[in-house]
C-alpha cells in the first residue's frame, strides 16, 4: 500500500498552495523516518539474534516471532526509505522497476505480519483449550512460517503487475504529475475493489480469526481458573501463568498491528472512495503524513514491547547488546580463576575441618566404648 497512499500525497504536494509547506516539514519528517528505520533494526536484529543464538528460547512462538521480525526488518530496509523521500522530492525517484517492487514488497511485509499474528494466536489457542494435542516439531513450524511467507508473496503479485508510472491531473491547474500508483485514473470501481480488497484480505478477516482465537482462549482460562482448587499442583499453576503471559503477549502484537495499520487503511478508502477530486485539504495532509508514520513505527515496536512483557527475553536481549564490551572480557578471566582458588581453598578448608570433627568422635566414642 505505499504507492496508494503515497500517491494520495503526490496530488497534495503537487498542489502549488501546499508546495511550500511540503518542503519545509519534509526533513522533520524524513528526521522521523530515519528514526523508526535505526530503531526497528536494532530491535528486530537483536530479537532475531537472540532467539536464534539461545537454545532455550528456540519454541514454536519464538520461531513466529522471527519470521515476524524478518519481515518488519525487510519492509524498513526498502520501503521506509523509498516512502522518506516523498517528503523531499516531488517527483518519483526509483523509476517503473520502483514503482512495481516497492508495493510488492510493503504488501508482502504487511501479509507476513498479519498471517503470522493469525498464527500465533492458532498457536496459543491450540496451547491453552486443547493442551493434550500433539505439539508441532520445529520442522513443522518453519514449514507454516514458510507458506506464510509464499501466501504473503502470492497475493501481493497483482500489486506489482498492476502498479505502474501513471500522469494525475492537479485540480486548481492545469498541469499533471507523474507518480507511482496500482492504476491510472479512470474511472472510480478499480480504486473502490483494491482498497475494499486490501481492507478486507489483509485487516478486517484476519483480525476476525484472532479474535474468534482469543475468545475461546479467554474462556479456557476463566473456566481453569474457576474449577481449580484454592491449595492446586504449583506446577499446574506457573504452567497456566506462563500460558498466559504468552497469550497476553501475542494480544499486545495484535493490538499494535491493528492500531497502528488502521489509520492507512482508512485514508486509503476514503481516497479511493472519493477519487474524482483529491483532497487538498492540510488537515487530509497531516493525517496522511501520521498515517503513513504511525504503519511503519508497527515495524519496530514488537522487539521493545516483548522486551517490556517477558523478563527472560529482557535478560536475553541485554545480552545479546552488551557482549561486546572488551573490558568486561579482560577482567573475566581474571575473576573467574579467582574465584575457582576461592572455592578450592574453601573446599579445602572444609574437607580438613570435617575430617577433624569425623576424628574427634570417633574417638571420643571409642573411649566410651572401652
Amino acid at each position: 500500500m505505499s504507492a496508494n497512499i503515497s500517491s494520495e500525497l503526490e496530488h497534495l504536494t503537487a498542489d502549488p498552495d501546499y508546495s511550500m509547506w511540503h518542503k519545509n516539514t519534509g526533513i522533520a519528517v524524513t528526521t522521523i523516518y530515519s528514526l523508526i528505520i535505526i530503531v526497528g533494526l536494532i530491535g528486530n536484529i537483536t530479537l532475531i539474534r537472540t532467539f536464534c543464538t539461545v537454545k532455550s528460547m528456540r519454541n514454536i512462538p519464538n520461531l513466529l516471532m522471527s519470521s515476524l521480525a524478518l519481515g518488519d526488518l525487510i519492509l524498513l530496509v526498502t520501503c521506509a526509505p523509498v516512502d522518506a523521500t516523498r517528503f523531499l522530492a516531488d517527483e518519483w525517484l526509483f523509476g517503473r522497476v520502483g514503482c512495481k517492487l516497492i508495493p510488492f514488497i510493503q504488501l508482502t511485509s504487511v501479509g507476513v505480519s498479519v498471517f503470522t499474528l493469525t498464527a500465533l494466536s492458532a498457536d496459543r489457542y491450540k496451547a491453552i483449550v486443547k493442551p493434550m494435542d500433539i505439539q508441532m516439531s520445529h520442522a513443522k513450524i518453519c514449514l507454516r512460517a514458510a507458506m506464510i511467507w509464499l501466501l504473503s508473496l502470492t497475493l501481493a503479485i497483482p500489486e506489482a503487475i498492476f502498479s505502474d508510472l501513471h500522469a494525475f491531473p492537479i485540480a486548481r491547474t492545469n498541469d499533471t504529475f507523474v507518480t507511482c500508483a496500482p492504476y491510472p485514473q479512470a474511472g472510480d470501481l478499480h480504486p473502490k475493489i483494491h482498497s475494499m480488497a486490501s481492507f478486507l484480505i489483509f485487516y478486517v478477516i484476519p483480525l476476525f480469526i484472532i479474535s474468534i482465537y482469543y475468545f475461546f482462549i479467554a474462556r479456557s482460562l476463566i473456566r481453569s481458573a474457576s474449577n481449580m482448587p484454592v491449595e492446586g499442583n504449583v506446577h499446574v499453576r506457573r504452567q497456566i501463568e506462563s500460558r498466559k503471559r504468552l497469550a497476553k503477549t501475542v494480544l499486545v502484537f495484535v493490538g499494535l498491528f491493528a492500531v497502528c495499520w488502521l489509520p492507512s487503511h482508512v485514508i486509503y478508502l476514503y481516497r479511493c472512495y472519493n477519487y474524482s477530486e483529491a483532497d487538498t485539504s492540510l488537515a487530509h495532509y497531516v493525517a496522511s503524513v501520521c498515517a503513513r508514520i504511525l504503519a511503519f513505527t508497527n515495524s519496530c515496536v514488537n522487539p521493545f514491547a516483548l522486551y517490556l512483557l517477558s523478563k527472560s527475553f529482557q535478560k536475553q536481549f541485554n545480552k545479546q547488546l552488551c557482549c561486546c564490551c572488551p573490558s568486561r572480557r579482560l577482567l573475566a578471566p581474571r575473576s573467574q580463576s579467582a574465584g575457582r582458588n576461592n572455592t578450592r581453598m574453601t573446599s579445602l578448608k572444609s574437607t580438613n575441618h570435617s575430617m577433624a570433627s569425623f576424628t574427634i568422635v570417633n574417638g571420643n566414642h571409642g573411649s566410651h566404648e572401652v
